[in-house]
């Protein structure tokens, strides 16, 4: 079984500049029940299919399963997500031996922009860039099943990047 092992961030500065690769991600969600989702993404010109378990008590850690699939069998499988799209640019950042995942949503999730690092344990040491806030991980509200069905705009906060 393939697990993955991250932590989540809101991001309170800047990043793009440190960016070593970016790229575009539309995805909407088969299943979006708890502790059970299936995924259709498209990143760039290529499409992903991705089932996610439930997440351990500290939401650190799931069951993670993810195929690449045609484009043109991706684009067919957004058509029958539940209502609710992701869209968001990732930008790559390096940080040590790490890579950070930072993503900026648009759409109903404008102003927020999160940061994930993928760790092979639980207890992994990681350098964190400058531009790390608050960590999130295991905040059920910035999931991006959650963030579909609950945007970011509807929860009349100030994203960290505005204040």
């Amino acid at each position: 079984m393939a697990y993955e092992i991250e932590r989540k961030f809101l991001v309170k500065g800047e990043f793009r500049d440190q960016a070593y690769a970016k790229s575009r991600i539309v995805q909407g969600y088969i299943s979006s029940a708890r502790g059970r989702t299936v995924r259709v993404r498209i990143r760039d010109d290529k499409g992903y299919l991705t089932i996610k378990g439930p997440s351990d008590i500290g939401g650190l850690v799931r069951f993670e399963w993810e195929k690449e699939i045609p484009l043109n069998e991706a684009l067919q499988l957004m058509k029958i997500c539940e209502p609710g799209i992701i869209d968001k640019t990732r930008y790559l950042v390096k940080s040590g031996r790490h890579t950070f995942e930072v993503d900026e949503f648009y759409g109903e999730n404008l102003g927020l922009i999160m940061a994930e690092v993928e760790l092979s344990s639980p207890d992994e040491a990681y350098e964190k860039p400058d531009f790390i806030g608050e960590e999130v991980t295991g905040d059920r509200r910035y999931y991006n099943s959650q963030l579909r069905q609950h945007p970011f705009r509807e929860w009349g906060l100030i994203s960290s990047n505005e204040q």
